[in-house]
């Protein structure tokens, strides 16, 4: 502009004298001619996030924090930090992974407080998928207002409830709930005869309670009411694709509960002659028998597992201590997959993955499927397979001195530290006899 005005001013004075030199022009005035820079987009911060189960909507908490290019991203349940394995922007789209689960969540970014997409997983029987959307903001977990029922219900559901499922495809399995209460706020599990269901977190509101749980892989949604007599009555989903309906009993604090003794879930088979044999390749294709001599002598503890199951990732820290603790006195641990879809190389990918997440030291073996009649058909030593993981303890004899199914995972507090106070007691003894 200035050069512009100087040429007119030559011609006008029919000269090359020089112009005068312009008025200054006010501070205020330049900066408010120069364009505004567009405001940074982060993400930032905390998300409410929901999945569309079939039983309403699944809540979970979300942060993310960096920026663009550095994401790092958790899910939120109670005490628990689920860290997604990769957190991306891809344009306007947030990509969270976690590889352990082979489970992704897309969603556009086109509105700064919304996120709005889907959450997949690989299962058994393929691709699952459920609608996911997400809000910016703190907030309660379940938000929507709750009617009191007719009748009179308890202040507070802390405690012990003993329960019993039912479903349409099987017999019904029994359960016990943990719960804990700050306020409106519960916390807790419910543990039954394979398993917990992880770290549930909700609310108990007029005679109504709501808990979920999304760890990345699994989507769990109870919702109960609390009947006339105190009983309470209700729906489980998890994922998409299963329900449950299940009732409740508060226990006393002296009720032994309804649970079974996980040392005598599955025994062996007669014939066995009280070993348990296994024959498998190892993630480079060699084959690890019970007969190879780096078992002879040792005790040997058996972890019959899969990588997309809860409980067993619960487990596998506990694993790589313990074989840190005991290996140079004699213990030695050995894992048996058995992985959902079968391909042999995509199993491998994740049994890797998983022994990169724990840093697991020991032989992790490709046992077969995840179905259970399937892996008990390759495990012919054991009489049933009832849960992922079940634990083999081997003495220095080469005999099995105790079979443990299932796996209260941190979640149970008192019941885990339980758990693994025995396991831990019972390896001491087996490195003790000689």
């Amino acid at each position: 502009m200035r050069r512009a005005l100087f040429g007119l001013l030559l011609v006008a004075c029919g000269g090359s004298e020089a112009p005068p030199a312009p008025a200054p022009v006010a501070k205020s005035t330049l900066e408010s001619a120069k364009p505004e820079a567009a405001p940074v987009r982060s993400l930032a911060g905390t998300w409410r996030a929901t999945l569309a189960s079939p039983g309403g909507a699944l809540p979970f908490w979300l942060r993310i924090e960096g920026e663009p290019g550095a994401l790092r991203a958790v899910a939120l349940n109670g005490p628990e930090e689920v860290a997604f394995s990769s957190a991306k922007l891809d344009g306007d789209t947030l990509v969270l992974q976690i590889g352990i689960y082979d489970s992704e969540i897309r969603a556009s970014w086109s509105d700064d407080e919304t996120l709005v997409g889907t959450w997949t997983k690989t299962t058994p029987k393929g691709p699952s998928s459920m609608d996911f959307i997400a809000q910016r903001g703190e907030g309660p977990r379940f938000a929507s207002a709750i009617d009191a029922p007719p009748h009179e219900v308890p202040a507070s559901i802390a405690g012990n409830w003993s329960m019993q499922f039912s479903d349409d495809g099987e017999s019904g399995y029994v359960g016990q709930a943990l719960l804990v209460e700050d306020g409106a706020r519960i916390d807790g599990t419910i543990l039954t005869d394979t398993g917990d269901y992880r770290y549930l977190d909700g609310r108990y509101d007029n005679g109504t309670l709501e808990l979920s749980c999304f760890d990345g892989g699994h989507a769990f949604l109870f919702r109960g009411q609390v009947q006339a007599d105190g009983t309470l009555k209700g729906d489980f989903w998890s994922r998409g694709s299963y329900h449950a309906t299940f009732t409740a009993s508060r226990m006393a604090d002296t009720d032994a509960g309804p649970l079974a003794d996980p040392y005598q879930a599955v025994g062996l088979t007669e014939g066995s002659d009280g070993r348990f044999e296994f024959s498998f390749p190892d993630l480079d294709g060699n084959v690890i028998a019970d007969t190879d001599p780096r078992f002879s002598g040792k005790v040997v503890l058996v972890d019959i597992f899969g990588t997309w199951c809860p409980n067993c990732n619960d487990y596998a820290p506990l694993l790589a201590e313990w074989d840190e603790r005991y290996r140079e006195r004699g213990l030695e641990i050995v894992g048996l997959a058995f992985e959902m879809t079968g391909d042999v190389e995509r199993d491998r990918e994740f049994v890797r993955r998983y022994a990169t997440q724990y840093g697991l030291k020991f032989p992790l073996l490709l046992g077969g499927t995840s179905d259970k009649a399937d892996a008990a058909q390759a495990l012919p030593s054991l009489d049933v397979v009832k849960s992922y993981p079940t634990t083999v303890f081997i003495g220095r004899d080469g005999k099995v001195h105790r079979i443990h199914s299932g796996f209260a995972g941190p979640a149970t507090g008192k019941h885990h530290e339980t758990m693994v106070a025995e396991m831990e007691s019972h390896i001491e003894t087996l490195l003790s006899d000689t």
